[in-house]
């Protein structure tokens, strides 16, 4: 979604020493950076890379998690919090059908990435990724950074999510929820029709109970709520955010991710990848700007 040297006033008299003790200093001050780094499957080249797939798990009728192998079993994939990769397959018309998705995965898993996909009656990429079969390929090319995150980059986040918007949403909690170093409290607004469609529902509430001081999980439902204790019945609306966010302020962000309708109502569409548009929808009418808010 990240050494310094005294002054020359203590001179060391030979070359041997002042290498020995920069190398020290650069030693402890980096050991632990160095030692988690590992090369990278993607490193932003625009090269197109065949990954196999290893496995795919359903989660829900019309949703699966899927497992790719990265070309070496030590490599990392090379992404960024908040970043994700494009995936191309040709029809066999010989037309190209490329499509975004971002890894529900560690950044530092080694060997795998990992995906939620969800399958639209009239989606060409979801479908043929349900299709797919274990040592199948795809191919991927990446990746594409959404926003850099640096830790404590803010005191407070909200996070406004519907169905597969919550991937980029995911990204962020697990990164930040997994650093000690990062003390950014975040809120998770996330609303799908049933319990049933809930995606990481698991993750999303192993999180919450491990964090409980740093993560909140709201969750809406259109149907059964009842059967979610951390849901409510409805849809994510002005007067619920207008009571759980602290309002506009350079200490807070909101980020936000899901179908249109979603961002009609809570914060208007993008323009254009590259134009965030306007902020319109409940958020415009909380006070909130384009400063203020980002749209996957």
């Amino acid at each position: 979604m990240f050494a310094k040297i005294s002054s020359s006033r203590f001179f060391i008299p030979t070359v041997a020493a002042t290498a020995a003790a920069i190398g020290s200093t650069y030693f402890l001050s980096t050991r632990n950076f160095a030692s988690n780094e590992s090369p990278k499957a993607f490193v932003g080249d625009d090269k197109w890379i065949d990954l196999q797939l290893i496995k795919a798990e359903d989660l829900t009728h019309d949703t699966k998690k899927v497992y790719f192998k990265l070309p070496e079993k030590d490599q990392v994939s090379g992404l960024e919090v908040a970043s994700l990769l494009l995936a191309k397959f040709v029809t066999p018309k010989g037309s190209n059908v490329i499509r975004p998705y971002t890894p529900v995965s560690d950044v530092n898993e080694k060997g795998v990435v990992e995906f939620v996909i969800k399958r639209y009656e009239t989606g060409k990429m979801g479908n043929h990724i349900f299709n797919l079969k274990p040592n199948d390929t795809l191919a991927f090319k990446g990746p594409l950074q959404k926003w850099k995150w640096q830790p404590n980059q803010f005191k407070e986040i909200a996070l406004i999510g519907g169905g597969s918007g919550i991937t980029p949403l995911y990204q962020l909690i697990h990164h930040i929820t997994n650093n000690p170093e990062d003390k950014t409290k975040v809120k998770l607004f996330y609303g799908n029709k049933t319990p049933n469609d809930i995606l990481l529902r698991k993750e999303l509430e192993e999180t919450a109970a491990k964090n409980p001081e740093q993560f909140e999980l709201h969750l809406f439902l259109d149907k059964d709520a009842e059967q979610v204790p951390s849901a409510s019945s409805g849809f994510i609306s002005k007067d619920v955010l207008k009571k759980y966010l602290p309002g506009p302020s350079n200490d807070s962000h909101v980020f936000v991710c899901g179908p249109p309708p979603l961002y009609k109502a809570i914060s208007g569409e993008k323009v254009s990848p590259q134009d965030q548009g306007e902020v319109t929808g409940a958020l415009a009418d909380l006070g909130y700007d384009k400063t203020h808010v980002f749209k996957f």
